[in-house]
C-alpha cells in the first residue's frame, strides 16, 4: 500500500503543481496586459517596467490561493482518467485496492492541500498583497474608495467614537483622520482631525492635530468651545491596519484571525457584521474545498475510457469546479441578502458537492 500511495501522490503532485503553473502563466499574462496600461498612466510619477514586473509577482500567492481547488480537481481528474485509460488503475483494483483504501490515500493527500491552502490564505497571500499595495501607492500617491473615505466605530467605556478614515496606504499611514467622540447619551464632546497618522500596537499616533472640544460651563446654561493645537498625539485605540483595510478594502485579503476580530469589534459596537462573518467562514471552509476536490475527482479512476473520450470527461470535471465556485460567491451574495447563518452559509456548497461526489462515488463502484 505504501508503494501504491506513492505512486498516486507523486502523478496527482505533478499534476496539480504543471496546471497551477499553467494557470498562473495564463494570469501572469493578463496581469501584464493590464500593466501596460498602468505604466502609461503613472510613468511621470516614475513607475517603470521593474516595478510592474515586481507587482505581478506580488500577485502570484493571490492567484495561487484561489487557483488551487481548481488546480487539485483538474490535476486528479488528469491521472485518475489516465490511470484509468491505461487500466493501471484496473491492475491496481485487481492487486487488492479497493475503493475504501482509494479514497482515503486521496483524503491524506488533501490533507496537504488543505494545510498548503491555509498557509498560502492565510500569511503569504496577505502579506503579499500588502507589499503590492505599497509598491503600487507610492506612485498612486493615496488609496481611498469612494468620497467619504472608510467609517470606522468603537467604544472605549463610557466613551463613543465615529472615526473617519479618507487615505490609506494600505500597511499603517493614513492621511486626513477626523475623530469624533461622543458620551453616552449621544452628545458630541470634541472633534479632533490630524492631517496623518501611523496605527501602532493598540494606539494611533496622531500628527499635526486639532481638537476642538464643546463642554457646558458651570451653570449649564451655555457651551464652551475651546480649540487645542499639538504637533503629535498618540490615541489610544483597538482599530488596526486589518481593519481600516477592511472598512476601505475588500476583506477577501485578510488574515482569518484579523477577520474574526473586526467582526468581533463590529459586534460589540453594534454594527451590522453579516457581510464579514460570511467571509470568515468562508476562509475557514475554503481550504476545506481541496477534500471535496478529490472526492469529486475520484469517480473517474472507475470509468471506461476509449480513445478520444477522456478530454470529454477532463472538461465536465472542470466545469464541476467552476461551478461549484460559482456557487460558493452566489450563497455568499444571498446568504447575505437573507441574513442566513454565517457558518452554513459558506459550508452548504461544499456539502452538497460532497453528497454529490460520494453519491457518484458509491454508485459507481458499488452499482456498477
Amino acid at each position: 500500500m505504501k508503494t501504491v500511495r506513492r505512486l498516486l501522490h507523486g502523478e496527482i503532485l505533478r499534476a496539480v503543481a504543471f496546471v497551477a503553473a499553467s494557470f498562473l502563466a495564463l494570469f501572469g499574462f493578463f496581469d501584464m496586459v493590464a500593466e501596460l496600461q498602468e505604466l502609461n498612466r503613472y510613468e511621470a510619477q516614475g513607475y517603470r517596467l521593474h516595478h510592474a514586473l515586481l507587482f505581478i509577482a506580488l500577485k502570484i500567492p493571490v492567484h495561487l490561493y484561489e487557483l488551487l481547488p481548481i488546480s487539485v480537481l483538474i490535476g486528479t481528474i488528469l491521472v485518475m482518467a489516465r490511470l484509468a485509460q491505461s487500466s493501471e488503475f484496473t491492475i491496481l483494483r485487481t492487486g487488492g485496492l479497493d475503493p475504501m483504501r482509494a479514497l482515503s490515500s486521496l483524503m491524506s493527500l488533501g490533507l496537504i492541500f488543505v494545510a498548503l491552502t491555509f498557509l498560502i490564505g492565510d500569511y503569504a497571500a496577505p502579506w503579499a498583497d500588502r507589499q503590492a499595495i505599497q509598491l503600487k501607492g507610492q506612485f498612486q500617491g493615496r488609496l481611498t474608495i469612494g468620497q467619504t473615505g472608510a467609517w470606522l466605530k468603537e467604544t472605549q467605556g463610557q466613551r463613543h467614537f465615529a472615526v473617519n478614515v479618507r487615505l490609506f496606504d494600505g500597511l499603517e499611514h493614513m492621511e486626513n483622520i477626523r475623530i469624533h467622540e461622543f458620551n453616552t447619551q449621544g452628545k458630541l464632546l470634541s472633534i479632533s482631525t490630524a492631517s496623518k497618522a501611523l496605527i501602532q500596537p493598540k494606539a494611533w499616533l496622531l500628527s499635526d492635530v486639532e481638537r476642538q472640544t464643546i463642554a457646558p460651563t458651570a451653570d449649564a446654561k451655555q457651551l464652551n468651545f475651546t480649540v487645542e493645537h499639538a504637533k503629535e498625539q498618540v490615541w489610544p485605540t483597538q482599530i488596526s491596519a486589518d481593519m481600516v483595510a477592511a472598512a476601505l478594502l475588500s476583506p477577501e485579503r485578510m488574515r482569518t484571525w484579523e477577520l474574526f476580530r473586526y467582526m468581533r469589534h463590529l459586534s460589540q459596537n453594534k454594527q451590522n457584521a453579516q457581510a464579514y462573518e460570511i467571509e470568515f467562514w468562508r476562509k475557514v471552509f475554503y481550504p476545506l474545498s481541496c477534500l471535496v476536490m478529490l472526492v469529486l475527482a475520484m469517480p473517474f479512476a472507475y470509468l471506461h475510457f476509449r480513445s478520444g473520450q477522456i478530454a470529454g470527461h477532463v472538461f465536465l470535471g472542470v466545469l464541476a469546479g467552476i461551478s461549484f465556485t460559482l456557487l460558493s460567491n452566489l450563497f455568499g451574495f444571498v446568504g447575505n441578502l437573507h441574513n442566513w447563518q454565517p457558518w452554513l452559509t459558506s459550508a452548504a456548497p461544499a456539502l452538497i458537492y460532497s453528497a454529490v461526489s460520494l453519491g457518484a462515488f458509491w454508485w459507481m463502484v458499488l452499482r456498477r
